[in-house]
C-alpha cells in the first residue's frame, strides 16, 4: 500500500478530464504553490464546499484588495 501523505484512511480515488484552461490553471498553481495535483484537487473541493455553503446561506463572497481597499463581488455561475 502506498503511503498516504495526509495520514488519513485511504480516500476515494477519482479520474477526471480537464478542459484546456483548467489544465493551464492547474499547471500554474503547481508551479506557484509547489503542491501536488492531489493536494490542489482536495483544496479546490474543500474551498468550493465552503463557498457554496455560504452562498446557499444567503451570504455574499467579496474579495478586497489590501492595498487599495477596492472590493469585488465573487459570483459562481
Amino acid at each position: 500500500m502506498a503511503a498516504n501523505p495526509a495520514g488519513d484512511a485511504e480516500g476515494e480515488r477519482i479520474t477526471i478530464a480537464l478542459i484546456p484552461s483548467a489544465q493551464d490553471d492547474l499547471r500554474r498553481l503547481q508551479e506557484r504553490t509547489k503542491l501536488s495535483k492531489t493536494d490542489l484537487a482536495n483544496r479546490a473541493i474543500t474551498s468550493y464546499q465552503f463557498f457554496d455553503a455560504h452562498l446557499q446561506a444567503g451570504h455574499d463572497l467579496i474579495v478586497r484588495d489590501r492595498q487599495s481597499g477596492e472590493m469585488q463581488l465573487v459570483r459562481f455561475l
